[in-house]
């Protein structure tokens, strides 16, 4: 299930889903990642019903969850637990106690904003400059370096 974008299994939290539905960009996330995969528990997060694209997949080890659960949030623990029985997973995560957990798993791991990032670089995101006004408008945090950190 590699993605052709990321030769990487992509696996979403629901941060990233509700940040680009809630700016109407739902079609580009697809766009960036277009075999995406979830949780059941990020797909309740979500309140919504999922796009057809977005592949909903159970963990396996529930213990794994439920042990990350101690720490984290329920979808973040478990995308967290489906990326450690995915080969070559690339997960979303914008939490940062999430990012930081992810990291000392070996988990590879990237947030909304190196989407963005990739996708400006990649030639796919055009008005980087509109996107990032809509994300500000939505009150998703960006650092005040957001356009350096995209463009360099």
């Amino acid at each position: 299930m590699s993605t052709n974008f990321y030769d990487k299994t992509v696996i979403a939290d629901a941060s990233c889903l509700l940040v680009f539905a809630n700016i109407g960009r739902l079609p580009l996330l697809q766009v960036l990642c277009p075999q995406l995969i979830t949780t059941p528990e990020v797909a309740m997060e979500y309140r919504a019903n999922l796009p057809p694209w977005i592949q909903v997949v159970s963990v396996q080890n529930v213990a794994v969850t439920k042990s990350i659960n101690a720490v984290l949030g329920l979808g973040e623990s478990s995308a967290i637990a489906l990326a450690l029985e995915t080969q070559n997973p690339l997960i979303i995560l914008d939490d940062r106690r999430a990012r930081a957990y992810a990291k000392n798993l070996g988990l590879d791991h990237t947030g909304v904003i190196g989407l963005l990032r990739l996708g400006y670089k990649k030639g796919i995101i055009k008005d980087i400059d509109v996107l990032l006004t809509e994300l500000k408008t939505d009150c998703f945090y960006l650092p005040n370096n957001v356009e350096e950190l995209i463009k360099e």
